[in-house]
């Protein structure tokens, strides 16, 4: 995979399962794939944050004219944009795991939407890292890289963004 992780594809041909061979009960997959995916979602809200802290730390340290290009307005922005998103997250994050906790009735909507958000801020975060490094951000001698390579193969994982968000509607009575 592009993240360096293992991969398999399993492939089952002319298998039957009948109705005795079912284990556990309805829903238990679902029950599962929410604990998944709640998992990855605070899997995901660590590397965002960590992209993060490396970004800001960069920002301080990289001088350009003299000074810190932390310094530069535009990057400003871009850094705390990044910095309200994670912090979005990780509210959306502590919500589906409490609720999961809990065994509340609105744990799959409420994992289904740290999901939906983890997607999008830790793609943010490896990106914007990426572009803030500069072009060193795209080697692999520079560990900011792989957020965003981690960030691809997470977001596809348990449910993409689409699927999290239809599922959260659904589920929400829409």
């Amino acid at each position: 995979m592009v993240d360096s992780r293992n991969a398999a594809l399993i492939r089952l041909d002319n298998v039957a399962v009948g109705p005795d061979s079912v284990l556990g009960h309805a829903g238990l997959l679902d029950t599962v794939l929410d604990r998944a995916r709640a998992g990855l979602a605070a899997e995901m809200l660590g590397s965002a944050n960590e992209a993060f802290d490396r970004t800001v730390q960069y920002l301080k340290d990289r001088k350009q004219f003299g000074v810190a290009i932390g310094s530069f307005q535009a990057l400003k922005h871009r850094a705390a944009h990044m910095f309200c998103e994670v912090e979005i997250t990780r509210s959306a994050v502590l919500a589906a795991v409490s609720a999961l906790d809990q065994n509340g009735n609105d744990a799959a909507a409420l994992v289904s939407l740290a999901k939906a958000k983890s997607n999008e801020t830790l793609y943010l975060c490896g990106n914007e890292g990426v572009q803030m490094h500069g072009g060193i951000g795209m080697t692999d001698e520079h560990e900011i890289g792989f957020f965003m390579k981690r960030a691809r193969v997470a977001q596809a994982s348990f449910g993409d963004t689409s699927f999290c968000r239809d599922r959260y509607a659904q589920l929400m009575g829409y």
